[in-house]
């Protein structure tokens, strides 16, 4: 095979440190939601990992859970949600795959590595935003006690959002900047094992 799919060793090295930050994400919350309201003026939380979703504190995921429940919204349970049984699965794909490439040390593992990472990335922002619409738009308001016609109580994928006399606010947690730090770490590898390749000379 030629010398030229090789990648350099910088960019071995970055992807194989791409790869074992992910490692972070089983250990780390992934998404943080918060909930304000005058009546809960420290807020209510809930911090969302790969495999599990619980509360701020002990108590805010059965306070949000009452809280849903006045206004017809379906209880979070996070054992009835099957992403959370795949993500450590795929996470786990990620971590080997990419430690594969950067051993490997050619061209098309990384690229193939890099966009298998892309893919699941924006699958996982679309999906946890799928899960977010279905949970706010499917209001069971035939036993709600509070009911509003039209209203829906979708939080932000990102932002700040008012819900009422509720202010939602969604931003990556700790694992969420690591992982967003370690897709920057792969695109920086990948990068620059493009340029590298288009700055060759033809004869080399």
């Amino acid at each position: 095979m030629s010398r030229t799919t090789r990648i350099s060793r910088f960019a071995r090295a970055v992807t194989a440190l791409a790869s074992l930050s992910l490692i972070g994400l089983f250990f780390l919350p992934l998404w943080r939601v918060q909930l304000v309201a005058p009546q809960y003026p420290e807020g209510l939380g809930m911090r969302i990992g790969i495999n599990s979703i619980r509360g701020a504190t002990i108590y805010d995921l059965d306070n949000i859970n009452g809280l849903n429940h006045y206004i017809g919204m379906q209880r979070i349970t996070p054992e009835a949600i099957p992403e959370l049984r795949l993500m450590p699965w795929i996470l786990g794909a990620l971590i080997v795959t990419g430690l594969i490439a950067a051993l490997v040390g050619r061209r098309r593992p990384l690229y193939a590595w890099f966009a298998g990472f892309f893919v699941a990335s924006a699958a996982g922002l679309v999906d946890f935003w799928r899960w977010e619409y279905e949970y706010g738009h499917n209001i069971d308001f035939e036993h709600a006690i509070i009911k509003i016609p039209g209203m829906n109580y979708q939080p932000p994928l990102m932002g700040v959002k008012q819900l009422l006399n509720f202010t939602a606010v969604s931003w990556p947690d700790a694992g969420g900047w690591l992982a967003f730090a370690a897709f920057a770490l792969a695109t920086l590898a990948v990068v620059t094992v493009y340029r590298s390749a288009t700055c060759r000379p033809a004869h080399a």
